[in-house]
């Protein structure tokens, strides 16, 4: 198995929002896969929504619920990617 400092934050929390770990070896393994997907998924998804909300936001008759609705939706966006940004760069290997 990994070493402590090298296990991988997955994409997804569980209970309770904690951060979600794997600690193993195979990057080709399933749940490495399947985490791989899913931080595809979030990055394709969070730049959908900002194509989707640049407009909004320039809307100046946009009403409140419309905003606060994109504003909640950009934040849980913007979370998913800094985790993905978090676990990838924990994979990076160090300069030796």
């Amino acid at each position: 198995m990994t070493a402590q400092n090298e296990l991988r934050l997955l994409p997804w929390t569980g209970p309770e929002g904690k951060p979600c770990y794997l600690d193993t070896d195979d990057r080709q393994g399933f749940m490495s896969r399947l985490a791989d997907h899913i931080e595809a998924e979030q990055l394709g998804m969070a730049s959908e929504l900002l194509g989707q909300a640049l407009p909004v936001l320039d809307d100046e008759t946009a009403d409140l619920e419309k905003l606060r609705f994109v504003a909640a939706q950009l934040a849980g966006a913007l979370r998913d990617v800094l985790r993905v940004a978090t676990s990838r760069g924990s994979r990076l290997a160090a300069p030796e």
